[in-house]
């Protein structure tokens, strides 16, 4: 079994879950560390973003909308690469576009996103992750930094990821108490009739990185997603706001992958929007994978398991919120386009 520097956390929302399924309830307030929804992490916590390509989700929208909408602080945004998207500098301008669209709308607390390099890791020898030779990358120094600033016991940072998993597992190979501090929820993988497998999409992008996160950290992977084309059809793109945030959704519009089975921003919707998931298990990780593997390891059910599988959401709840947030004057704070 996975050994946890820390799974209060995640014994607290087994707890809770258990008492939702005898029909207790109870009265949440702003201050108390229990959860709100049913993972171990919510709206409360800062959150730092990890993707490659900007223009085939909506993860990034969703992020900054959300920092300024009530949802959870942005503390960062790593940009890396992946075989979809192989060109870090075409990555790091798109996602500046958006954070410059973003501010020059009046929202507000978003942070410069940086560029990461480093390659897929390669599983050592003898097998065992600690062996890992580091890639020590960008990503990772500002997971390790972001972790020592922000997180507190009972409000870890929640490193949110579109991609690839190397930066995180980079961050434990670095500095391995920062599994003391951060919980990680990616979007990746497909479940199955045992719990999940991380595959495509994003599981497959660094098999042996996937094993290293899955043997040390608190993880959640949210292998649930939806239509996310249906969050900005066509026929609404005439009510986006009439401010360079709105532009710039309007323009990557047509770019949104028109795929039933991968929408980033699931990772995020889970973190921020307390009824987005539905439905969750506890799962445990299948030893880490072998030198050939193409997919990371297989999830598997277990009641006592210390990872968290997301197998349900409710899309409806994101869409609803997303132009709730695109439509609040509010939402822009003091900036020129109220």
């Amino acid at each position: 079994m996975n050994s946890y520097p820390s799974d209060k956390c995640f014994d607290l929302a087994r707890l809770i879950l258990a008492v939702m399924a005898i029909g207790c309830t109870e009265t949440r307030n702003v201050g108390s560390s229990a959860p709100h929804g049913l993972l171990p992490v919510d709206e409360r916590d800062p959150i730092l973003l990890a993707n490659d390509g900007v223009y085939d989700n909506w993860q990034g929208e969703y992020a900054v909308l959300l920092a300024n909408g009530g949802g959870p602080r942005l503390a960062g945004i790593i940009v890396n690469t992946s075989s979809p998207w192989p060109d870090l500098a075409k990555n790091i301008l798109g996602w500046r576009e958006l954070v410059a669209a973003a501010r020059a709308s009046g929202l507000r607390n978003i942070p410069d996103p940086i560029a990461s390099t480093g390659a897929t890791l390669v599983r050592p020898a003898s097998g065992q992750v600690d062996d890992t030779t580091p890639n020590r990358s960008e990503g990772a120094h500002e997971i390790v930094n972001a972790s020592l600033s922000l997180a507190l016991p009972y409000r870890p940072l929640v490193i949110v990821t579109g991609g690839r998993l190397t930066d995180v597992a980079d961050a434990y190979l670095i500095d391995p108490t920062v599994t003391e501090r951060v919980v990680v929820v990616s979007s990746m993988g497909a479940t199955t009739s045992t719990g999940g497998t991380m595959g495509p999409p994003n599981g497959e992008m660094d098999p042996w990185a996937d094993s290293v996160v899955t043997a040390r950290f608190r993880f959640v992977q949210v292998s649930a997603f939806y239509d996310q084309t249906l969050d900005v059809p066509s026929s609404r793109l005439s009510g986006l706001p009439a401010n360079p945030f709105g532009a710039w959704m309007a323009a990557k519009q047509a770019s949104i992958f028109d795929l039933a089975q991968a929408a980033d921003q699931v990772g995020i919707l889970a973190v921020g929007i307390p009824n987005f998931v539905t439905a969750v298990e506890s799962v445990s990780a299948a030893a880490p994978v072998g030198t050939r593997a193409t997919v990371g390891p297989d999830l598997v059910g277990d009641p006592n398991g210390l990872l968290l599988l997301v197998s349900q959401i409710a899309s409806a709840e994101a869409t609803n919120r997303l132009w709730q947030m695109l439509l609040d004057p509010s939402t822009y704070g003091s900036g020129p386009y109220p």
